[in-house]
């Protein structure tokens, strides 16, 4: 029997009348339909209503995807966003929580883009806002072209820590990436270890080594790119779906992440 994989949604206005839906972008679906092998079940941004407890329960991992949103500052004690900023506190709400349990049950997490964000705010880091606006920092927001071939090619290299799980997995000391962002990791969250780092020196992956319950027991990785763009493509990419797809198998097989061949490297 195939897994369940839980995809994040945003809560977006659609249509004419601007009806409020819960929506998440193709790209992940078919990443799961087609690397991981699960059946794709989409999490709404529900707020307060979402039971959390019920997801982990039934859920063999999760998903955290990228938006145009922006995660609440208040969450991380930060300023109020600009005038006109994009949030989304109703997905903020499911979101942080959701994180935090997956973490202390050892259920596979794979956090891209805000979900890499959310990663850093739930386990207790800030971000910047603006990353374009500081000093010696490149703009790494999102190209607004027509064509998303541009839109989603690589935008710079990053910096893979030596020995690190993204290493093993990449078999390089850096990668382009197609990292498309405005927020991005101020003060890193307790228990989370740096995988790569872009030029400027923006912190783009992460290994999650603690939760708030002690040492991490599960495969919780994350990126500020985004893989699912073009996992078809690029090996690195699907490689980072196939590492998604063994814990989630193992996770189904009640094997411990540990004992699982080829995902040690994550959850040490």
């Amino acid at each position: 029997m195939k897994g369940l994989v839980g995809i994040t949604c945003c809560r977006k206005p659609f249509g004419i009348y601007g009806m409020p839906n819960h929506a998440a972008s193709d790209t992940y679906v078919r990443a799961v339909d087609e690397v991981v092998g699960a059946v794709p079940v989409l999490i709404p941004a529900n707020g307060a209503a979402a039971d959390i407890a019920n997801l982990i329960s039934r859920l063999d991992g999760i998903i955290l995807t990228g938006s145009r949103s922006n995660v609440e500052p208040a969450l991380y004690g930060g300023a109020p966003h600009p005038p006109d900023t994009p949030e989304d506190p109703d997905r903020d709400a499911v979101t942080l929580p959701l994180i935090r349990a997956a973490i202390d049950d050892a259920l596979p997490v794979l956090a891209i883009c805000r979900g890499f964000q959310e990663l850093n705010v739930a386990l207790g880091g800030t971000l910047h806002q603006r990353l374009q606006d500081l000093p010696g920092r490149l703009d790494h927001s999102t190209p607004i072209l027509p064509f998303a071939a541009l839109r989603h090619a690589k935008a710079h290299r990053v910096g893979i820590v030596p020995s690190s799980w993204l290493h093993r997995l990449a078999g390089a000391a850096d990668i382009p990436v197609n990292s498309l962002h405005n927020q991005g990791i101020d003060r890193l969250a307790p228990g989370l270890v740096v995988e790569a780092v872009a030029p400027d020196g923006t912190i783009e992956a992460v290994r999650v080594a603690a939760g708030p319950a002690g040492p991490a027991r599960g495969f919780a990785v994350g990126m500020q790119w985004h893989p699912e763009y073009d996992f078809q493509t690029d090996a690195v990419s699907r490689a980072i779906f196939e590492a998604f797809a063994r814990a989630v198998r193992a996770r189904i097989a009640g094997i411990s992440p540990a004992a699982a061949p080829g995902m040690r490297e994550a959850a040490d």
